[in-house]
This record gives structure tokens, sequence and C-alpha cells, in this order.
């Protein structure tokens, strides 16, 4: 020791004094390590061989020691004698601090950086054995990023994989990506099978087990040489039992695996089962195309073999073109199984099979069978009447009309879902029966189905029974449509006369049926009868489905009576009114007001019309209005009409007022009843804008222009700014209200603060409140309004002298005259500058 002490300096004594006194404190060596920071290592290591030889299990001293190693070996070559060297000590360390998880991370990191497989791999093993299960998951992720390293053997990373899956059984699924990763092809499906089983496992990333079956297809499909130790086919159809749809690429996998065992049978087995299970077209369409494509492919190689096997092997070739070509003309049906596998009940591709099998007799009729059997009424998508109806036909275009007639016989009775299909299904056996000229038995198809079953009441209801449409079909207006028809075109008057009636009385008539009644009484010349009809129809119908009756009933009514029985015609129409609304009686009373035209008085059509405008709604009060006003002005005169446009003026909205109002005018002016028409103006004035309504105001502009003079024009600009200030008094009414609720709080305020002159506080307050306030200043009104006269430029005329005095008098002085012909304006300016005078 006394050989070192000339070697250190006075800090270093210091510490060595430190470290003599205390060699068990670990801050001692630690402050005394980091002084000597820029020491060699071999001083360094020294010290802290020391150190640890005082405190072997200090974590400190080796963590810091180890560190410092491990930086000292950068750069250097592998095969560098340091490496060594750092490996022994980790070695020493890993015997005092086997419990430390970080000693054995650096320790295997190092050793990874090395490049010793065996050696990490029995480190990692060493560390697993150590420390405590709660830290070995730590381990574990160094483990799984060494066994990825390209260097690492592939058995020894799978076996690394499944003991870590005994302690995390979720990793699972990284090791199946391995095992493709690596091409390990039947241990990967060996491990999807297992997965794919366990109901309890729930993939990490998202997949679902769908997924999963996908990538088990996609190993067997293109590895099916390699995977040997699962049996594929009972795998894959246990798959498809867990899936009902999206089963086609499962379909064309379990093929595939087939063919590329070669066995070329089997395969065409399985596409066959695949397409006669599948429910969806989807699936269909990729296990035909993978069908097609088989078969296309089976051919080429054919084709494209040499000349002396192709003539060998001819027939063979002939059978796969035949084959192939069957698969291509099945299409369509298979399709059409596809579909109805979906839905059975669907009743449009049962049809559509019907006619796939068209040159097939014994097929169709084998397909009509079974959809009958197989169809729900109550579920069916479609009409059920039409495989009856279809099914009888084909045996009527056959030539077997019976069996048809038994078709239907079988339809007649057959639970449907609706009473219309059952009216349709009778009416295409009655029109089955008049193609063929079978007339008598149609009449008796149509007699009985027109027929109210015995015991029923007029409801249609038996006691004790729930209604079918075997027993309200009676009633249906198609079935008494075709009856009417028939007895029209085949029978006589009676018997089509009674058919009508009948329906009347079953309550099975519709408007339209009503309507031919009447017309076919009508071309027999039964005018009355068919009158009675329209009676029936009105009273039976309410509206809206009578008012087509009205109109048919009334025009015919006028067009065979005219003016011979008016007062009945008056009675119908004013029927008529009171059972149709108001928004629809409109071509009622025009109806009426024609017939007191042509054929009654025109004071009752005026009347008519007069009614009409107080009983139409507003949006029809306009036209009837006008309607009305040029009427009366053929019957009566310009005069007449004055009144009808006071009453429109009065009843109609204000926007359909105004356009009134200006037809008054132009009626006025045209008459040269100027006065009258300003008075409209005047009115008119109440309810028209002048910001939006500007069109009015330029007419009665012009009109002053025109026919005014100063008093009236400076009258039309006094209306035009009160009726300003109206609208605008209106429009800003709330604001007004806010406006003075603000200034009431003023005075008071002002009050209590200050106590001066509240009144000229609250105008201020007033004036300022209220910016849109409208200024009726007197000088203003006047400045504006000479304005307006100027631009005006109204005619002056001299009065000659000898009128006045023929018209006023010697006694009247001629400056009161010219006092009297000035005008109201000049004579207030006068009135001021007088008083101005007296003033002064």
């Amino acid at each position: 020791m006394a050989t070192d002490i000339p070697l250190l300096t006075d800090e270093e004594l210091l510490y060595e004094e430190d470290i003599q006194r205390n060699p068990y404190i670990p801050k001692n060596w630690i402050r005394y390590l980091e002084h000597e920071t820029g020491l060699e290592l071999v001083k360094k290591a020294k010290i802290y061989e020391r150190s640890l030889s005082f405190l072997p299990g200090s974590y400190k001293l080796w963590y810091n020691y180890l560190k410092e190693l491990r930086f000292e070996t950068k750069g250097k070559a592998p095969n560098d004698p340091i490496f060594e060297s750092v490996n022994r000590t980790f070695e020493r360390a890993l015997v005092h601090l086997s419990k430390m998880p970080r000693i054995w991370l650096d320790y295997c990191a190092f050793l990874i950086e090395q490049k010793k497989i065996t050696k990490t791999r029995q480190c990692l093993d060493r560390a697993l054995r150590s420390l405590a299960v709660t830290q070995h998951d730590r381990i574990w992720n160094m483990y799984l990023k060494f066994i990825a390293l390209p260097i690492v053997p592939i058995p020894t990373a799978l076996r690394v994989h499944k003991r870590y899956m005994r302690w995390n059984p979720s990793h699972i699924e990284p090791f199946v990506d391995y095992l493709i990763k690596v091409e390990e092809w039947d241990e990967a499906a060996s491990y999807i099978v297992k997965l794919t089983n366990d109901s309890e496992f729930s993939s990490p990333t998202g997949k679902t087990k769908y997924q999963f079956w996908m990538q088990l297809c996609d190993i067997i499909s293109k590895h099916s040489d390699s995977v040997k130790s699962i049996q594929v086919e009972p795998i894959l159809r246990g798959g498809l039992r867990k899936f009902s749809d999206h089963v086609g690429k499962l379909w064309t996998t379990l093929a595939d695996y087939f063919i590329r065992k070669g066995n070329q049978d089997k395969a065409r087995d399985i596409f066959e089962e695949g397409m006669n299970t599948v429910i969806t077209v989807r699936d269909f369409t990729q296990i035909w195309d993978a069908y097609a494509t088989f078969e296309d492919t089976l051919i080429s190689m054919e084709m494209n073999a040499d000349g002396e096997e192709n003539e060998e092997n001819e027939s063979e070739i002939d059978m796969k073109i035949a084959r192939y070509e069957y698969l291509i003309e099945r299409q369509a049906l298979l399709i059409n199984s596809v579909l109805l596998r979906q839905n059975p009940h669907n009743v449009n591709e049962w049809l559509k099979r019907s006619e796939l099998y068209s040159e097939n007799p014994k097929r169709v009729v084998d397909t009509f069978q079974l959809a009958i059997s197989t169809v729900d009424p109550q579920k069916a998508k479609g009409r059920p009447y039409a495989l009856w109806s279809s099914f009888a036909r084909f045996y009527e275009e056959g030539g077997d009309l019976e069996s048809a007639r038994k078709i239907f016989q079988r339809a007649i009775k057959a639970e449907f879902k609706y009473t219309e299909d059952l009216a349709l299904v009778w009416c295409n056996a009655i029109e089955t029966e008049l193609r063929n000229r079978e007339y008598g038995r149609a009449r008796e198809a149509l007699k009985k189905a027109t027929e109210p079953p015995s015991g029923y009441l007029t409801t249609g209801k038996k006691f004790g029974e729930k209604d079918t449409p075997q027993s309200k079909v009676y009633k249906n207006s198609k079935l008494w449509s075709l009856y009417a028809d028939f007895e029209e075109g085949m029978g006589d008057f009676d018997s089509t006369k009674a058919v009508y009636e009948k329906m009347i009385d079953v309550k099975a008539a519709t408007p339209q049926c009503i309507v031919n009644y009447a017309s076919f009484l009508e071309e027999n010349r039964y005018f009355e009868e068919s009158f009675k009809a329209f009676e029936k129809g009105v009273s039976i119908f309410k509206f809206p489905h009578n008012f087509d009756i009205w109109i048919t009933y009334l025009t015919k009514f006028v067009e065979r009576y005219g003016g011979r029985k008016i007062e009945r015609a008056r009675e119908l129409f004013e029927q008529a009114i009171t059972s149709i609304p108001a928004s629809d009686v409109k071509v009622i009373y025009i109806l009426y007001a024609n017939l007191e035209e042509k054929y009654g008085l025109a004071r009752r059509a005026m009347a008519v019309y007069d009614r009409a405008t107080s009983a139409v709604p507003d949006a029809d009060k306009l036209a009837m209005f006008t309607l009305y006003i040029s009427r009366a002005t053929e019957f009566f005169g310009v005069i007449k009409t004055r009144e009808i446009y006071e009453k429109a003026i009065e009843v109609l909205p204000d926007k359909m007022s105004r356009k009134m109002c200006l037809r008054l005018i132009e009626l006025e002016r045209r008459l040269g009843e100027v006065d009258r028409a300003r008075a409209v103006f005047t009115h008119c004035s109440q309810f028209c804008d002048p910001r939006s309504d500007t069109l009015f105001w330029q007419k009665w502009k012009d009109f002053e222009q025109n026919h005014g003079n100063r008093d009236t024009y400076t009258e039309l600009l006094r209306i035009k700014r009160s009726v300003e200030a109206q609208y605008s008094a209106s429009i800003n009414f709330m604001a007004a209200e806010v406006i003075a609720g603000n200034i009431m709080k003023a005075p008071q305020q002002t009050f209590v603060s200050s106590g001066g002159n509240t009144m000229s506080d609250l105008e201020k307050a007033t004036k300022a409140a209220n910016p849109e306030e409208i200024s009726l200043d007197d000088e203003e009104d006047e400045s504006e309004t000479e304005k307006e006269h100027e631009a005006l430029n109204f005619e002056s005329v001299s009065v000659p002298s000898s009128v006045i005095e023929r018209n006023v008098g010697e006694s009247v002085e001629k400056e009161s005259f010219i006092e009297r012909k000035m005008g109201a304006l000049e004579k207030l300016k006068r009135k001021r500058e007088e008083e101005q005078a007296q003033e002064e």
C-alpha cells in the first residue's frame, strides 16, 4: 500500500480514506467511481473488483461494472478475448444476482450480439428457471424476438413456440402465422383445426372463425400434398355445417383437394353436391365457375395432347365436351333451384321453373304439382293464383280442357290469403270457357261465383264461422264486372239489368259500375231507368266516390231534358251542392249556372254565381268572381258589375282584393268616373305596402298625372306616407315594446341620480331609442311636395276677367279671388309670411 500512495492524488486519498474506514458502504464506492470517470477501464476495473470483493451482492456496482464492460466491446471483432472476459464477468454476477431480470436480459442481449445461438438459448432457459413466474413475460419477450432471427434454426424456434404456448395459450394465432411463414403446412393446418374447434378461443387480432376456415382452405387447396396429419374431407364438411352461407369457398376447396389428389370423379361429385345444396347465388356462382373452369381445363389438356393419344382418346374427349355442354345448359335451372331453396314460397320462381321445362311436359306437370303442394298462400311471395291459372293454361294449350277444369275446381277450394286471388281464379276459369266457346259453362260459373252462400248474413259471415275468401268472393267487383260484360255481349236486356241490380243489392258495385249501368240503360233508351241508377249510386257512395257520378248524372240529365224539367234539375243541383264539400263544389256551381243561363232566368244564374262566390274556398274565389263579372257584363251590362266588384273587394283576401281593385279602377277610368276610380285607389291603398307593391303606387301616380291636379297629388303623397308609416309600425311593433321598456327605466334612473329635467331627458332617450321614427315635419313635407309638384309640371290656365266678373260679382275683390285661386301650399306660405311680418 505504501508504494501506491505516491500515485494517488489528494482527492483520491480522501476517497481511499473513506473506503478504508468503512468498505461496506456502496455509496462510498459509487462516489469514488463517479470521480474516476476519466480513468482507463483497467484502473476502474480494479476499483470495481475491490468494491465487489467487499460487496458481492450490490446490484448497482455490478450493473455499472457490466455496463462499462459492454461499452468497451463496441467496435471490437467477435473473436476478441474481451468478449469471453465479459461473459465470465456476467456469469460471476449471476452467481450473486440470479434473481435480477435486468442482468439476465443484458447478458442475453450481449450473447445475441455475439450470435452465440446455443449459449443464448441456454442462458434464456436458465433465466426462466431462476426467475419467478411473474417475471417470465420479460424473458419470453426477448426469447420470441431471438427465435424470430434468421440465424435460429426452425426446429429450435418451433420447440420454443410450443413451450411458450403452454405459458400463454393465446399465442396459438401468432404461432400459426409463423408456421405458414416457414411453410410448415401440415402443422399449420393441424393448429388451425384445433383453433376453429375451440369454442372459447377469441382472436387477439379480431379474426373470425370463418377467416380461419378460409385460411385453412387456402393451405389445403394449394399444399394438399403436404397436409397429411388431418382428414381433409370430414373437417371441411364440418365447416360446411357450421356456415350456412359463404360456403362457396369451402366447396371449391374440397373439390380442389381431390383434383390435386388426381380423383376427378370425386371432384365432380363434390361440385354437383355443392351446387345442389348452397342457398345463395353468390356461392353457386363461385362453385359453378370453378366447375366450368375444371371441365374446360380437362378438355384443353386432352386437345393439346399428342396426335396418337388424341386419336385413342377421341371418345373420351367427346364425353368431356358433352359433360361441359350439359353443365352450361343447366345453369339457369340450377340458379332457379338456388332461389327456390332460399324461399320455397316464391311463386314467380316456380313459374320460371315451369318455363325452363317447357320442352318436357312431364317435368312441367311435376313442377306445378310440387309448387302447389309447397307454396303456402300465407307466406307466398307473389300471387298464388298464378300457379293454378298457369297449370290450367298448360293443359288447355295441350288440348286437355277437362283436366284444366279439374285444376280450376281444385283451385277454387284452395286456401288463399286474399279474396282477390280466389276471384282471379274464377275469372281465369270463366275466360278459359269463353276462349273455348263454352258460353253455357261460362254463365253457370259466373252464377256460381257470384251466388251468396246459403245461411250468410248481408255482411257475408255465417254464424259460428270465420271469414274465408270463399265466403266473400261473391262480393268481388271484378267478378261482377266480368259477369255484366258477359251479359251485355251474350245476353239480353233483362238479364244484363238483373245482373247490375243484383250487383247493387249485394253491395259489390263500384262508382264505375254505376256509370256503366246508367250508360247501358241510356243506350237502350231507358232514360228514366238510367237516372234511377244514378240516384242509387249517389245514395250508396259518399264523397269523393260519388263525385264523378254526380257530374255524369247532372250532365246527362241536362242533355236529355234541357229546360223541360228545370225544377227537377234545380233540385238535383241543390242536392249535389249539399252533398259535396266546399273544396270541390265549384264545378257543380258552374254547371248549375250554365243551366240557368241556357234554360232558366239570367237573374237566377246571377244568384247561383253569387252563392258560388261565398261557397267556394278562398283559392277559387278570384276565378269565380271573374266568371261572375264576365257573365254579369254580358247579361246586364257594365253598371251591374260595380256591386259585384264591391263585394269581391270586401270578401277576397288582400292580395286577391288588390287585383280586383285594379280591375275596377280600370273599369271606372274607361267609363270616365275619375272620382270613383280615385276612391277605389284610396280604399286599396290601405293593404298595399309602398315598399313592396310599387306597381300599385306607380299606377296611382300615373292616374293622378293624367286625371288629377295638385291637391289630388298632394293627397296621394299624404296617403302614401301614412300607409308606409302604418306598415313600419306593424313590422317594428315588438321592437318598439322592448324599446319602450328600456325608456320607462331611464327617467327613474335619471331622477334618482341627478334630479334634473327628467322630461327633456326622456325626450332625448326616446329619440335615441327609436331611430326608425318617421319625421312629419311640415317644412320637410312642404319641400318634398314642392319637388313632386315641380316634377309633375301641371299646366296652368289663366281665367278671363269676364268670367271672373260674371261668376263672382263686383263686390268680390280681386285679391280675395286670387286667394281662393291659390292652392293649399301657397296659402300656407302666405299665412306664415303674414305672421312673421306681424311679429317684426
